[in-house]
């Protein structure tokens, strides 16, 4: 009866988890999207209008207002308009530090770059005799440049979270290439290297595991019982 009650509950767990954590993140994202309806003036507001509110329209006017800022800067007076607005940003020290930086990693990293999290590679890290997987991230210049020439900045990230991780500077004769896409080393360094790269057939093999466990447990269950 044990083993029955476990194997139900995680069977239950397997579906319900990755739906629970699917329907949190898009919560969320509703959410914190819907208080940018607090932008509009509260006549013209949707609930004001309608007389209930409809979750998932901040989404929806998020993604609008978004194309419709793109759409302005993108012409001759939207550019002047940024162009005019950095000058004045410049002359705040604060601000002008903050703007720019950010800036500067959201161009490096969807822009300019066409190394920004593209190439795999592997690095002797932390210590010699032990390897890490990274990610070039740029290409060292002007004062990293002169004090290790030839050399790049390269994101180790963590496990399971490649989220957060170390910024390292590595000569170039010390990257290592890995013949890895992008997704095929997040899914290694995410299943902590359960998954290797042409190896993902595991993931109904380890479902299957699991699934027998869980049947052995039933058994053993059983044959407690019977004696």
């Amino acid at each position: 009866m044990k083993a029955v009650i476990r194997k139900y509950i995680l069977t239950g767990l397997l579906v319900l988890m990755p739906l629970f954590l699917t329907g949190w993140v898009l919560l969320t994202l509703f959410n914190w999207t819907d208080h940018i309806l607090q932008l509009i003036p509260r006549a013209y507001r949707p609930e004001e209008l309608l007389g209930f509110p409809i979750p998932g329209l901040g989404l929806i006017f998020t993604v609008a207002l978004i194309f419709v800022i793109g759409g302005l800067v993108a012409n001759v007076i939207g550019r002047k308009l940024v162009t005019t607005g950095e000058k004045i940003l410049e002359k705040i020290p604060f601000l002008r530090w903050f703007y720019f930086s950010s800036k500067q990693i959201i161009e490096a990293v969807f822009i300019n770059s066409q190394d920004s999290f593209r190439r795999a590679v592997l690095l002797e890290y932390p210590r010699k005799g032990l390897y890490s997987i990274g990610f070039i991230t740029g290409e060292s210049t002007g004062k990293l440049e002169e004090k290790i020439p030839r050399s790049f900045t390269v994101f180790v990230p963590t496990t399971p979270n490649p989220t957060s991780g170390y910024l390292i500077v590595v000569p170039e004769e010390q990257i290592i290439p890995l013949n890895w896409t992008v997704d095929q080393a997040f899914r290694v360094i995410i299943s902590a290297g359960v998954i290797m790269p042409g190896e993902e057939e595991k993931i109904p093999e380890l479902k299957e595991a699991l699934e027998k466990g869980i049947s052995s447990l039933e058994e053993e269950d059983h044959e407690g019982n019977a004696s």
